[in-house]
């Protein structure tokens, strides 16, 4: 436990190794995934790569920790002996994870607890996290790791392209005729997130080597001139093209630090399919 008693909390979606979770003790609440046998937990009994084995026959669903799953989680944080929490969530605009937090921790008043909505996906969320685990461990008060969670949310940014959009389009999470476009034209989607935490379709490219080379300068192009940057690399069951991605930003961005490469979990699995490759940079950490 850190010397200021404050825990960091985030959802399994964040995609954050388990070997900088033990590091910091990041706290992680778990998705669920939900297929006829049994509802599974998000990166406690069911490998990611299980959901693409079982495409295109079965599409499970995916739902939120509850209200009283939260509460649980809280009481272990605080049996632990912590009397502050960050939780730092998965965008509102793509989840209820968020807002059950928020709703859960309106309620609890055995710990301070700061609910921050990053507006972002994935690694894209996770990094917050992995900065506020972080700037802690380096001393940063409670009051000042919030604030700068907040003037940072839009320092970082995941870009990722897919094989299609027909997983998303299943989901929900992205407009039936952007999925009809890119596959009637045999094109691969390039998506991020935009200001509100809300999918959008950055390019439309045509095969893996032009999806790297145009996510490459998308990459480029949101860092700009800052010196310093974190970057991570995610995957879906496809990492040898995740490791060619890597080569490429290593050759053309300055500054950077490449925290790792990572198979995203399976409620990301299930929403993007397999044969993704994500970039997530993080501007001046």
């Amino acid at each position: 436990m850190n010397e200021q008693k404050i825990a960091i909390l985030t959802d399994s979606s964040a995609d954050i190794t388990p070997e900088i979770i033990d590091k910091y003790d990041i706290k992680v609440l778990p998705l669920h995934i939900m297929y006829p046998e049994k509802e599974y937990q998000d990166g406690v009994d069911i490998d990611p790569l299980m959901t693409y084995r079982r495409f295109p026959a079965e599409f499970p669903n995916t739902s939120t920790p509850n209200l009283v799953e939260v509460e649980e989680k809280f009481d272990q944080i605080h049996e632990e002996g912590y009397e502050k929490v960050i939780a730092v969530c998965i965008s509102s605009g793509l989840s209820g994870t968020c807002n059950t937090i928020r709703l859960a921790a309106e309620d609890y008043d055995k710990m301070q607890i700061f609910v921050f909505d990053t507006k972002n996906v994935s690694v894209g969320s996770g990094v917050f996290a992995i900065w506020a685990a972080w700037k802690v461990s380096r001393g940063a008060s409670y009051e000042e790791v919030c604030r700068g969670l907040v003037d940072k949310i839009y320092d970082s940014k995941v870009m990722f392209y897919m094989d299609t959009l027909k997983y998303l389009q299943r989901g929900g999470r992205i407009g039936g005729v952007a999925s009809a476009v890119g596959t009637a034209l045999k094109l691969k989607p390039i998506i991020s997130c935009d200001r509100e935490g809300i999918y959008y379709t950055v390019a439309m490219i045509r095969g893996a080597k032009q999806g790297k080379k145009k996510l490459l300068d998308e990459v480029l192009k949101f860092i700009g001139d800052c010196k310093h940057c974190w970057i991570i690399i995610g995957h879906g069951d496809a990492l040898e093209e995740a490791k060619a991605m890597e080569q490429m930003l290593m050759e053309k961005v300055r500054g950077k630090r490449i925290l790792y490469i990572k198979q995203i979990t399976a409620t990301m699995a299930v929403n993007t399919g397999p044969g993704l490759v994500g970039v997530l940079a993080f501007k001046e950490p």
